[in-house]
């Protein structure tokens, strides 16, 4: 134990110490507000004003079609439609024109077919929905209009049916379509944490690995540790070096979202007049505060502690496998017809863990959270929903045993396969190392 805790040791301040952890740590958060941002100005670029001109026969239309920054609808005289025709395609600041036929009594089907937009230009599919939902907004009102229905029966024809689900088994409580959002979010964000540290991290360690094993450092180290120790020491070294980097970030985090919420709160005392019932209207608070119940509703020490139990474990079983490959090739080439042993699996899990979202106790939610392989994405996916406390203990109890029977076999791999040079493994030779 004692040497495994000086390679942990050697192995941290290895990797914090580095300039690029120490970069990569503090401007990794800020690198992703700024990529959002950029994707965000980049779709903002792509957006042009699309300018049609609107010759409207029967005059059912006339000034109803409002624009904005994204389309704008310009009025012409109808007795220019031939002329206008002919010259659409000269038109530099003319992008399509919408001709649309009048309406005889009620055939709205006969308005449909005889009415055309012609564009000299291709036209976007978002472009072209925005101008048949306008237009299908100005017939619903005629069409409002000719049944002599008022608008509060129209607003009753809208609305919804609200449906209130209760779990007679979960002390009766509520379930809302904010409620599964809240749940299904959490639950996402966890998979997508355990699946993002399982595959950097433990790619880090094969690296650590098979970068000592190329400069030969390895062989003084072994002189005097065993191949296990040594294992494990990087194991729990990179372990200990993504807590750090988590850690930093939630604070930032932490920090950044209290920067906010006093800018927002500064911002809001100096809107124009009339600005601020806008933006109570959002009502940030009483949104923020049903998540928060909801959360609260939640069995939190547990969804902490499987969420914990899960993340490190399930570091450690495929860390070892990572540590393993490193160990039995040359160069990371060679590396790339071992991981998929890895990355499968995880895929599986996290895909799969997708799908079972809507019913989080089927026979795929059940299983992808048992097996060793998948449950530790899928179990975190599925543990805001609930999960019944034997299936939790099961897939701990066999998470645990996989982990130490990973360790045993990548411990025999890596003991073989740390001192061998020029010889290029295969599955056979590897089956060789681990029954030996």
């Amino acid at each position: 134990m004692n040497n495994i805790f000086l390679i942990t040791k050697r192995e941290y301040l290895t990797q914090v110490k580095k300039r690029s952890f120490i970069i990569l740590t503090i401007l990794a958060p800020v690198l992703m507000i700024a990529f959002g941002a950029f994707i965000a100005v980049m779709l903002k670029a792509n957006e042009t004003q699309f300018t049609v001109n609107v010759i409207d026969k029967g005059g059912l239309f006339q000034g109803k079609l409002k624009s904005d920054e994204k389309l704008k609808y310009v009025y012409v005289n109808p007795a220019s439609e031939s002329q206008m025709v002919k010259g659409l395609k000269d038109m530099e600041e003319t992008d399509g024109l919408l001709i649309l036929a009048p309406l005889q009594g009620e055939s709205f089907d006969d308005l449909e077919k005889n009415s055309k937009l012609l564009v000299n230009d291709k036209i976007g599919f978002e472009t072209k929905q925005r101008i048949v939902q306008d237009l299908s907004a100005v017939l619903r009102e005629v069409k409002i209009k000719a049944l002599n229905i008022k608008e509060e029966e129209i607003v009753q024809l809208d609305k919804n049916f609200e449906l209130k689900s209760s779990n007679i088994n979960d002390k009766n409580q509520v379930d809302t379509d904010l409620d599964f959002g809240v749940k299904y979010g959490l639950g996402m964000v966890l998979m997508y944490a355990v699946f993002m540290f399982i595959i950097i991290y433990g790619v880090r360690v094969m690296r650590s690995v098979l970068e000592e094993k190329n400069n030969r450092v390895v062989e003084i180290i072994i002189s005097s540790v065993k191949p296990f120790e040594l294992m494990m020491g990087k194991i729990l070294g990179v372990t200990l070096v993504a807590l750090t980097q988590f850690i930093v970030w939630i604070t930032m985090a932490v920090m950044g979202a209290l920067v906010l919420n006093t800018g927002f709160a500064a911002m809001k005392q100096n809107l124009p007049a009339g600005s601020e019932k806008m933006v109570d209207q959002l009502d940030f608070a009483q949104i923020a505060g049903e998540v928060s119940h909801i959360l609260l509703e939640m069995n939190v020490p547990l969804v902490i502690f499987v969420f914990l139990f899960f993340f490190l474990f399930g570091y450690i079983f495929y860390s070892s496998m990572y540590a393993a490959i490193g160990s039995a090739v040359d160069n990371e080439t060679e590396t790339q017809q071992f991981t998929l042993f890895a990355i499968i699996p995880l895929m599986i899990g996290m895909y799969g863990s997708i799908t079972i979202i809507n019913n989080p106790n089927g026979p795929l939610g059940f299983w992808l959270s048992i097996i060793p392989f998948t449950s530790p994405v899928a179990m975190v996916a599925r543990i805001p929903f609930g999960v019944p406390l034997w299936q939790i203990l099961l897939s701990i109890v066999l998470l645990i045993l996989s982990t130490f029977l990973m360790v045993y076999i990548a411990a025999k791999v890596y003991r073989v396969g740390i001192l061998m040079y020029g010889n290029k493994a295969t599955m056979k030779e590897l089956w060789k190392w681990i029954r030996s």
